[in-house]
């Protein structure tokens, strides 16, 4: 069992990428971050191609948790302090401009009803007022919370979404658009002007490479920097028990959300499975769904559990996204250590007019 519970079977699978092609601009990867960029470079007017080593979302884009959080993987004020209040400043906005631009690209996949992060130490509640203190001092939204839960803070801008639907959605407005999407067609050799895959290859002028996990694998350049590991979750069938935000607890090791038909779907354990998870192996392990199992059980949640999947993902040490050139005429963009759905959208569309020869109106991240 390795199904995540967004995936509702109805997608029509797309060719892999057979004999010769020509595009502008080669992009590998048809995740959030790498269909965001197609979809702006398609805006801006270029020939673009998109490949996949499996299908449409089927890495960590498509099965991952459905936050919709602004700001980085690391809370607020962490990033204040490790990176100045300027920049965290400046890239939270940028990250609640993007979470309205999803809205209006994918309104059907998306739910802005806020999050919760949730306290479960003394020590974890003082480090929430911390985090509360520095969002309002910035002039952003938050709340402090007490409910069933537990206590902690509200952030009103965040959401949850539907990640598989969402790319699902954007695929299909790319290939309206006139890209030419290919799935199955894992890149083997990947240059500046040209991507060979095991039956065909792409003649173009540049290649973005928008892959999260195993990213240092395609990428060895890129080893030492960045690392991967394994993210797990699990579904159940529908419960009668209301979660109307997303949760975050402990640090954010533990999240869940209930979706709209009542299932929950509950992520995290990582630190409970320790070296082990710093893999490329994308399947479920026993020693952390047990533990995914027990906390469930500890929410008072007694229904049966429907799914078990898991994604990689890459981290690196600073917290901050790769996003640069790695070759001549390659570059990449990923590592979103955990939270790569506001981020890896935004630095999509970023990257795509730096692939065009300009800079994006506010942004952030490519200047």
């Amino acid at each position: 069992m390795n199904t995540p519970v967004w995936d509702d079977g109805n997608w029509q699978a797309l060719p892999g990428l057979e004999g010769q092609h020509e595009a502008e601009i080669c992009v590998i990867g048809l995740g959030g971050s790498g269909l965001s960029a197609m979809l702006e470079l398609l805006r801006l007017g270029r020939k673009v191609i998109g490949l996949d080593a499996g299908s449409v979302a089927g890495g960590a884009a498509g099965r991952n948790g459905g936050f919709l959080l602004a700001g980085l993987a690391r809370f607020y004020h962490q990033t204040v302090s490790d990176h100045g209040r300027d920049l965290a400043r400046r890239l939270y906005q940028a990250t609640l401009e993007q979470i309205e631009h999803m809205k209006t690209e994918t309104p059907q996949a998306i739910r802005q009803v806020g999050s919760l992060r949730i306290a479960a130490s003394a020590e974890e509640l003082e480090d929430c007022t911390l985090h509360l203190q520095a969002l309002r001092a910035d002039g952003f939204q938050a709340e402090p919370y007490e409910g069933p839960e537990g206590r902690g803070l509200l952030i009103p801008s965040d959401g949850a979404l539907n990640p598989l639907l969402r790319c699902r959605m954007l695929a299909r407005q790319a290939l309206d658009k006139g890209a030419r999407l290919f799935e199955n067609s894992p890149a083997l050799l990947i240059r500046g002007q040209e991507v060979q895959t095991p039956q065909g290859r792409v003649l173009c002028e540049q290649v973005l490479v928008a892959v999260d996990g195993r990213l240092e694998q395609l990428l060895p350049e890129l080893k030492g920097r960045v690392r991967t590991a394994r993210l797990q979750m699990l579904a159940t069938a529908p419960v009668d028990r209301r979660y109307p935000r997303p949760v975050y607890r402990r640090w954010g090791y533990d999240y869940w959300q209930q979706l709209p038909d009542g299932r929950i779907a509950l992520g995290g354990m990582r630190d409970a499975g320790g070296e082990a998870e710093w893999t490329m192996e994308a399947a479920p392990s026993e020693a952390v769904q047990v533990r995914l199992e027990q906390l469930l059980r500890q929410l008072g949640i007694q229904v049966p559990i429907t799914h078990r999947w898991a994604a990689s993902v890459a981290y690196t040490a600073t917290g901050l996204p790769i996003a640069e050139e790695v070759r001549p005429g390659v570059w990449a963009i990923g590592a979103y250590s955990g939270t790569g759905n506001v981020v890896g959208a935004l630095l999509g569309r970023e990257i795509a007019w730096v692939l065009n020869g300009g800079r994006m109106p506010g942004a952030v991240w490519l200047t």
